[in-house]
């Protein structure tokens, strides 16, 4: 049987919104000015450490610099509850109860946190459809590197394993994984889709199901 393993941010919910007005209060908080949603969002997929190292240097800061500590520390305390703005993509509840109905294993594999993984999903009433979720702290190491996406294959225990995301750093997984890899072109990629890896692309999660089913017959 299969498992289907999601990307969070960008794949699933666009929490780019909430993730910009965090930071931005925290800048605000390091007497820094306010930088637009859209650069913000840009800086989303490698993890909460890169995004404030981004933050600063975007800021003409030192992304290793003295107020590294103090603000990411004052975005990992908000980061938890910032989910008012943050939305399912259309089709996506649809689809999840599509692939468990096809018999798949569902899971998550995300460079965020793990805390706020587990309390956004609770928010948005997403946690029931996964029985495997990782986060960027769940392991010493994070996306590209595959480690984390082996562990949620590996709780998950199917046979075959589908990778569902929509960046370079999701591409960069499943191709070091060596695991079929389908991109939801909605999310937060920079890169051209035909200059990813990738073995299908999808704009709306109605295709999904269909995706997930022609790759199971493969």
């Amino acid at each position: 049987m299969t498992a289907v393993i999601f990307d969070l941010d960008g794949t699933l919910i666009d929490s780019a919104p909430d993730i910009a007005i965090n930071a931005n209060v925290v800048l605000a908080e390091m007497g820094l000015l306010a930088l637009p949603p859209e650069q913000v969002r840009g800086f989303i997929g490698k993890g909460v450490v890169h995004l404030i190292a981004q933050l600063l240097e975007a800021s003409g800061q030192a992304a290793d610099g003295p107020l590294f500590t103090p603000m990411l520390a004052r975005f990992n305390a908000r980061y938890e509850t910032a989910f008012d703005h943050t939305l399912i993509y259309p089709g996506v509840v649809a689809a999840l109860g599509g692939l468990a109905a096809m018999g798949c294993a569902l899971g998550i594999c995300t460079n965020k946190p793990i805390a706020p993984t587990h309390a956004v999903l609770r928010h948005l009433g997403l946690s029931q459809y996964f029985a495997a979720v990782y986060g960027g702290d769940s392991l010493p190491q994070r996306k590209p590197d595959p480690a984390p996406l082996f562990a949620t294959a590996a709780a998950l225990g199917r046979d075959r394993v589908i990778y569902v995301g929509d960046s370079e750093v999701d591409a960069e997984t499943a191709a070091s994984a060596k695991l079929p890899f389908l991109i939801y072109t909605e999310g937060y990629r920079k890169t051209p889709v035909h200059d990813l890896p990738h073995d299908a692309a999808f704009n709306d999660f109605k295709q999904l199901p269909g995706l997930v089913a022609a790759l199971m017959k493969g």
